[in-house]
């Protein structure tokens, strides 16, 4: 008998067989009246098939005839749907449907002081959407990921594993990908490190969160850019940091904003290959002023270097890692911005006296990244699969934002949108507003509408009046972009 069936069997010998209740109701009201109970309370789930009527008539000793008459209620209610050749399913509740659940204080009183922290930020973070590619930021071509070339390496993983190799794994990560990895960023981009100082971890927020909680107390200063990632801020919000914004100029992180504060911080995140949300990238002469201040004031820097090689394909500048002859540089990458963000994996290159915190931590909470990610990532990396797709990317990227900006260009004319120009190749592009248009109005009206962006406004750390749009313009084939781009322009002139 299945499990199913057992549990309304259960219930209707508790409710209606065995009850104490007077009522009155016919035999298939009450069945009625049961099973109405337990898909609303969701005892029995969403999109999950009902018992036949005949199974469920000879269980409960009634007639079939009895549970089609129910069945039938339950349909007329919206609670499940008849499915040719597959009975009856039950629907699953939209989201008007939901109750939403209030909560109050007394909810979280239980909670430490970094839990509700991390509950009162939860505003900062930004998600995309799972569903509407059209124009999430940060996106890659997802189209022209190489599928059969990942297939066929995981194929073989799994057809070569030994039960041996199905045990814990390093926390830092298998060393055969920490020295590909070391390999590729000596070749690429001129980065020289031990594969010793690599850490691989899920991504870049889970790099900055390890990097949070063994470096900052709650209450210490860290500088960012000003305007910054929302999710980088909303992650030291949530460690109950003193963040301070630090302006961009054409140059990257102003260095003289930060000689005149009367403050010093333990740490200052950037993103000099690429500012985010501008675009701004970091000139050589600022990089080394900042290392200069870090250098003068024992600080540490986090280089987020988030879009890998896409910025530094054409006209590459040196890290700021290359660049540090002081050791106080954290290099951070991610392969979720290059591959595809569902992969999951990224790395940091550390400092040697951050290392071993940061191992006894993710042994203290993740462990480590699935081996069998890490060791078909080795593997397309040695068979020279990542660099041409790092090459593919650079071209559709390219060819894309460009199409982006002339389709903009010529919808939005003489519109209150305007396309800030940018040469610094990325996988979006920033919208100002003007005229008094509020941009997380329009990302609101845009996502009822399956169109995705982020607010601009939000970016800020320091209060400020700019509005504006980040749109991701290069995970979608050119036609979709036009489409997506006239049918938003006839949203906001609604």
């Amino acid at each position: 008998m299945s499990i199913l069936l057992n549990k309304i069997i259960n219930n209707y010998n508790v409710q209606v067989l065995n009850s104490n209740v007077i009522d009155n109701d016919k035999l298939y009201l009450k069945i009625y009246k049961l099973l109405k109970q337990m898909i609303v309370s969701m005892e029995l789930p969403e999109e999950i098939t009902l018992p036949t009527s005949r199974s469920l008539a000879k269980a409960l000793n009634v007639s079939r005839s009895t549970i089609l008459r129910v069945y039938e209620f339950l349909i007329l209610d919206g609670l499940i749907v008849s499915v040719p050749c597959s009975g009856y399913t039950i629907k699953k509740k939209e989201i008007s449907q939901i109750t939403p659940i209030n909560f109050n204080e007394k909810d979280f009183e239980n909670l430490s002081v970094i839990g509700k922290s991390f509950l009162k930020n939860n505003q900062h973070i930004n998600s995309n959407s799972d569903e509407n590619l059209a124009f999430s930021p940060g996106l890659p071509p997802l189209d022209i990921f190489p599928v059969t070339q990942w297939k066929n390496l995981s194929n073989m993983y799994w057809k070569e594993i030994k039960f041996s190799n199905l045990s814990y794994s390093p926390s830092s990560g298998i060393e055969k990908l920490k020295i590909n990895i070391a390999n590729y960023l000596n070749l690429i981009r001129n980065l020289k490190c031990d594969s010793s100082q690599v850490i691989i971890t899920s991504g870049s927020l889970q790099s900055l969160y390890l990097l949070g909680c063994i470096l900052l107390n709650p209450g210490e200063k860290i500088f960012l850019e000003d305007p910054t990632f929302p999710n980088v801020k909303s992650i030291f919000k949530g460690l109950m940091a003193d963040i301070i914004g630090v302006p961009i100029d054409e140059q990257g992180m102003n260095i003289d904003y930060l000689n005149k504060l009367k403050t010093k911080s333990k740490i200052i995140h950037t993103t000099p290959s690429c500012h985010y949300p501008t675009g701004v990238k970091m000139t050589l002469e600022r990089r080394l002023q900042l290392l200069a201040y870090a250098q003068t004031n024992n600080a540490i820097i986090i280089e987020n270097d988030y879009e890998h090689e896409l910025n530094n394909w054409h006209n590459p500048l040196p890290s700021l890692f290359s660049l540090d002859t002081n050791k106080r540089t954290v290099f951070l990458g991610t392969f979720n911005r290059l591959l595809h963000p569902s992969l999951r994996i990224g790395y940091m290159i550390v400092p040697l006296s951050l290392k071993k915190p940061i191992e006894l931590l993710l042994k203290h909470s993740h462990r480590f990244v699935a081996p069998s990610i890490q060791v078909v990532l080795n593997q397309f990396i040695e068979k020279k699969y990542l660099f041409d797709h790092i090459s593919n990317v650079v071209k559709t990227t390219e060819n894309r934002k460009q199409f982006f900006e002339n389709s903009f260009s010529e919808i939005f004319k003489n519109s209150d949108l305007f396309l800030e120009k940018n040469e610094t190749l990325s996988l979006q592009l920033l919208v100002k507003l003007k005229n008094g248009l509020l941009d997380e109005n329009i990302v609101t009206l845009l996502g009822k509408n399956n169109i995705s962006v982020h607010s601009y406004h939000k970016c800020f750390i320091n209060e400020s009046m700019e509005q504006g749009l980040v749109l991701g313009h290069s995970s979608i084939p050119k036609p979709i972009i036009k489409n997506k781009l006239n049918q938003m322009n006839s949203i906001l002139k609604a």
